[in-house]
């Protein structure tokens, strides 16, 4: 017999959580990923015995849950950097373009410009008639590597709530291949003072000074690849974490991955068949393109970015 203003649970799913270090059990309805009232283990146990609640603990119980799961959604609409989910989106779509300029400068117009394969002794004078061009070229490397560290942590913030742990290894191998890429750039600085008429080149012969610059120049070459590899694999959890999220395209996840395999395929076979003359990436790069463009025009699902933050246990223990 049921208590007068009670009300049936016919409906009963239920779990352990801690809100505001309370000890409370969350009851769902069945296939809901949202919680409707919040009950104390006594009350749990009344429900669970005689599988109603009287209405005053209902109405209690619904009214603080309520509002806690209102301060909770508030806390969410913003991210821990305190700006909302798109904004932070599109600020990272923008940094993340903005290296395909940078990177477009120093990797392909400088060395276009300035280098002629096989001729060191031309490359070396290009190189000393340009010095502020070949200058930009390793300031544009840092700068790329720089941008690189805010880009992650922005993409730490917006896809935390997918799985903390896959966004943390994304983080620690994009942050291994930054030192890598920024120490790199040594070679090219040994290779300008080679060549500029310095007082390190003039412990050298002009033949002397063009092979040991010859050989810095190769050994840049080898730390790009280097790199390359963790390039590659920050894409792979980064991917995996778009492709779980909901509220970004899952096909921009697949697109990454296949980006990231692309520069670790690449990065071994210039190690192991230097010659094979086939470069993966030039096929394998949309994702990155795609990726960056949808987040700075489109941004996230807002809706479905506080559901993940809301569910996620760093904003709701259990």
């Amino acid at each position: 017999m049921e208590w007068p203003g009670s009300q049936r649970i016919t409906w009963l799913n239920y779990r352990h959580v801690s809100l505001e270090r309370r000890s409370l059990y969350e009851i769902r309805a069945v296939n809901s990923t949202r919680p409707l009232i919040h009950l104390s283990t006594p009350q749990l146990a009344h429900v669970l015995k005689y599988g109603i609640v009287d209405a005053q603990t209902l109405l209690c119980a619904r009214l603080r849950v309520t509002m806690e799961a209102s301060d909770a959604k508030d806390s969410v609409r913003s991210t821990d950097l305190g700006i909302s989910p798109n904004r932070l989106a599109r600020i990272a779509g923008f940094l993340h373009l903005s290296l395909i300029p940078v990177g477009v400068f120093g990797i392909l117009y400088v060395p276009s410009t300035l280098f002629v394969p096989g001729d060191i002794a031309t490359t070396a004078s290009n190189i000393a008639a340009n010095e502020s061009l070949f200058r930009l070229s390793i300031v544009s490397a840092l700068l790329a590597q720089v941008i690189n560290i805010f880009v992650v942590i922005l993409l730490y913030k917006l896809l935390k709530p997918v799985s903390k742990n896959l966004a943390s290894l994304m983080v620690i191998f994009l942050l291994l291949g930054v030192p890598i890429a920024m120490l790199n750039e040594l070679t090219h600085y040994a290779t300008l003072l080679l060549v500029s008429g310095s007082e390190y080149s003039a412990s050298f012969t002009t033949e002397q000074s063009q092979g040991l610059a010859s050989l810095f120049l190769d050994l840049h070459q080898h730390g790009i690849f280097i790199a390359q590899i963790f390039w590659g694999l920050w894409l792979l959890p980064m991917g995996l974490l778009v492709y779980k999220s909901g509220f970004i395209p899952r096909v921009l996840g697949v697109l990454l991955v296949i980006g990231g395999l692309g520069y670790m395929i690449d990065s071994f076979i210039f190690f192991l068949a230097p010659s094979f003359g086939i470069t993966f990436t030039d096929f394998t790069f949309i994702g990155e393109l795609l990726f960056p463009l949808w987040l700075l025009i489109k941004g996230v699902n807002a809706e479905r970015w506080e559901e993940s933050a809301f569910e996620s246990p760093q904003v709701v223990g259990g």
